[in-house]
Formats: structure tokens, C-alpha cells, sequence
């Protein structure tokens, strides 16, 4: 339930004495735990929130078939690990399937090597089931669209080393905006 009244406070964003640092995501003030969570990445390994502690992580949620969003959010966090910030934070990202049936282990693999994506940007899958109870603990919606698009929410959580989430963010986000945040925070 506060999960759900955070993501409110997400879209709401209203104004207020908080003593959080001015982000371009939604600080979260007081940070809450992150759901974890165990699946498999595009190289075959067990991927989950509490293994990526002592990194600040990016969790979102993408799929390899999308038309549209899912690679310009996937571009923009692989650019920001590779920021100062995003190095010395050690950022870390996981990106967990919105589209069971087609993201399989081939799938992600060939979409990590054709997108050049960082050794820390993990791309986790499961079964319906698996990917099911993660979005539902993210408050994620993933739902068939039209010509075999999902239509899904498109959010990123920044989770801190000690596995707080810390900040949320719209699919708007930049490279460099997320760097801005992660030097406040770090």
C-alpha cells in the first residue's frame, strides 16, 4: 500500500518542505526497501535486487520487441553508467521483461550484444508467473497491445548500495540527469 502512495506521490509531485536533495526524479523522503526479487539474466546467471547491494541500481521495466520507448530508456541508462557519476557509484541496472513469451534468453542476449549494452546492464526474464509477481510488487502494469506490442508502465526505481529506493523516474529521463542525481546522493 505505500509502494502505491508513493507512485501517486510520484505523479503528483507536489510541493512541500522535504529534505531531500532536489532531484529531476521523485525523491523518495524517507527512502523505501526494494522489493527483490530472483530471476535469470541475458547471460543465464541469477539476477536479484539484494545481489547488486553495495551498487546503486537502476531497476526498470523493458522489452526486447518494443517499438518505441523501451530502447531510448535502455540507451539512456547504459549511457549513464558510463558517466562519471554512474562509475563512481558503480551504477548498476536491471531491466526485468514486460514480455515473457518473447523475451527469451536469445532474445535478451543478441539485444545486449546488438545494443552494446554495459557488462553492469543486466536484462532479467522469467516465466509469466516470475515476471508477474515483480510487477505487481513495482506497482508495474503489462498488458498485450496491438500487433504484439506491451503496453507497460515505464519506470525506473534508483535503488541505493543499501537497497533503499531513493527516486523514481518517468521515461523522460537523461543520461546526464541521472548522473546530476546520483552526485547529489553520493
Amino acid at each position: 500500500m505505500r509502494r502505491a502512495a508513493l507512485l501517486v506521490a510520484f505523479v503528483l509531485a507536489g510541493c512541500g518542505g522535504s529534505k531531500a536533495p532536489q532531484l529531476v526524479g521523485q525523491a523518495l523522503d524517507p527512502p523505501v526497501r526494494a522489493p527483490d526479487f530472483a530471476l535469470v539474466d541475458q547471460s543465464g546467471r541469477r539476477v536479484s535486487v539484494s545481489a547488486e547491494r553495495g551498487h546503486w541500481l537502476v531497476v526498470t521495466f523493458l522489452y526486447t520487441h518494443c517499438p518505441d520507448v523501451c530502447p531510448l530508456i535502455a540507451a539512456q541508462l547504459n549511457r549513464a553508467i558510463g558517466t562519471k557519476a554512474g562509475r563512481q557509484a558503480r551504477l548498476h541496472v536491471i531491466a526485468v521483461s514486460v514480455d515473457p513469451a518473447r523475451d527469451t534468453l536469445a532474445a535478451v542476449k543478441s539485444y545486449a550484444v546488438t545494443h552494446r549494452l554495459a557488462p553492469s546492464f543486466r536484462w532479467a526474464i522469467g516465466s509469466r508467473t516470475q515476471l508477474a509477481r515483480v510487477w505487481r510488487a513495482y506497482h508495474v502494469a503489462a498488458l498485450p497491445g496491438p500487433r504484439g506490442t506491451v503496453t507497460h508502465s515505464t519506470v525506473e526505481f534508483l535503488i541505493d548500495p543499501d537497497g533503499n529506493e531513493r527516486a523514481i523516474y518517468d521515461a523522460t529521463i537523461k543520461a546526464e540527469e541521472l548522473a546530476g542525481d546520483l552526485a547529489k546522493l553520493t
